[in-house]
């Protein structure tokens, strides 16, 4: 988990900062994947209800993750520009609406998400423990 989000960290990072698009959202795009697989995995067995919750929330923030990594994917290869093109009424710029560049909220909101569901399942975990 710890080195997807590496790999994450590291891919947007060089995206912004102007290093090729191609193995940046490849590199990207493997650590959501590693990062959300892991994420997805981590269950809760108990009763508190607030965590089980959370952990959907989390997995909201785990997709968001994947399709931002598949968003940065079509931004750098754009694999559905010709198909906007040919089958969309004013193609370009209904890709650009919905496609270019539209990772960057996905990320955001999945790491919004993250840091909030993180936050408060370490609080009802403290909290679950001192009242045992």
């Amino acid at each position: 988990m710890l080195a997807g989000a590496a790999l994450m960290a590291a891919g947007a990072g060089m995206y912004v900062l102007g290093a090729p698009p191609e193995p940046s959202s490849v590199m990207f795009a493997a650590g959501a994947a590693a990062f959300a697989s892991m994420q997805l995995r981590q269950t809760y067995d108990g009763r508190n209800t607030a965590i089980r919750r959370l952990r959907r929330i989390m997995d909201v923030g785990d997709v968001l993750f994947i399709l931002s990594g598949v968003l940065m994917l079509e931004n750098a290869f754009k694999f559905m520009l010709p198909l906007f093109v040919k089958y969309v009424d004013n193609g370009y710029m209904a890709y650009v609406t919905y496609i270019h560049n539209n990772w960057v909220v996905l990320l955001l909101i999945a790491a919004i998400i993250e840091i909030y569901t993180t936050h408060r399942i370490s609080y009802e975990l403290k909290k679950e423990n001192a009242g045992n």
